[in-house]
């Protein structure tokens, strides 16, 4: 066996896979098992980490019957909760993550390994042939421009749960990760603010097994005012001075009006409108410069 036996003095292993689970017991077993089969094809010493993250159901029973080391939180808490206990009892100097639902193929394992041969981070990147409804599909590709305008380069799958990274990094971001399902955001916008590098490996998913846990609306609008928010940490300046700008060209461009259409003077709410534009720029500069101390202390 290439995954060795818990011992009350951790060994390290090459490879940990993470697997989050909430009321999976129809598919997490047979998840687990074909990981076990991909890793021992492998040839690296692995463990396989299943968090339970309060099901009411048999998830834990079924995932223990496979072997795996079964870590259960006692309500749900999570899915981003559920990997960061995950990254905190892993021994594995490469880390990978997949759902428990049934969406990811553990068979593509192997590329994100290969690919951790060079890149710090590698992500999952679904093609068009992957199974998600055509409302998924379109708020991805949303969500998708958005982070590359933040990050300044093309961010190809925003939101994938199937990843891996090297431990070092992971531990080092793990106080920066959000309890709930936008930790692929937060660890993605992270990363390539902090210098690591990031690739992406093409994925073909299925559909999920089981009731989903997201919902479209409550969900979706709750995902965009995250990213807005991750934004504001992560690259301030990129939001404060577009919407500067703007401010800064509505108050002179109405300012103007007044002066040549109206024959008035610029008025109050044009003065109002450029300050507003200054100290919004003011704002973004001040906050660029905490979000760099941030990242430069947690880099140490």
């Amino acid at each position: 066996m290439n995954h060795p036996e818990q011992t009350s003095h951790p060994v390290p292993v090459d490879i940990s896979v993470i697997i989050p689970a909430y009321q999976e017991e129809e598919i997490i077993g047979q998840i687990v098992r074909r990981v076990i089969q991909v890793m021992d094809q492998a040839g690296q010493s692995y463990e396989v980490i299943v968090i339970n993250d309060g099901s009411t159901d048999q998830t834990e029973r079924e995932a223990r019957q496979t072997g795996a080391t079964v870590i259960s939180n006692p309500y749900n808490i999570g899915n981003g909760a559920a990997i960061k206990t995950g990254i905190r009892h892993s021994r594995g100097r490469l880390l990978v993550f997949l759902d428990g639902d049934g969406q990811h193929q553990p068979e593509d394992i192997p590329k994100f390994i290969k690919a951790l041969e060079t890149y710090d981070m590698v992500v999952g990147a679904r093609t068009k042939d992957s199974k998600a409804t055509f409302q998924r599909k379109v708020a991805n590709r949303i969500y998708n421009g958005i982070a590359s305008y933040v990050c300044g380069r093309e961010i190809e799958d925003l939101t994938s749960g199937f990843r891996a990274v090297r431990a070092e990094i992971a531990h080092d971001l793990l106080p920066l990760l959000p309890n709930t399902f936008s930790y692929p955001t937060t660890i993605t916008l992270a990363v390539v603010r902090s210098g690591y590098s990031l690739t992406y490996v093409p994925i073909n998913t299925g559909w999920r097994i089981g009731k989903s846990k997201i919902r479209p609306l409550t969900d979706g609008s709750r995902f965009m005012l995250i990213i807005f928010k991750i934004a504001t940490l992560y690259s301030p300046m990129k939001i404060f001075l577009p919407i500067s700008l703007l401010t800064l060209l509505i108050g002179l461009g109405y300012g103007l009006y007044r002066i040549f259409f109206l024959d008035t003077r610029y008025g109050p709410t044009s003065a109002m409108l450029i300050t507003v534009s200054i100290l919004m720029f003011l704002i973004g500069l001040v906050s660029e410069q905490i979000a760099q101390l941030r990242f430069d202390r947690s880099g140490n």
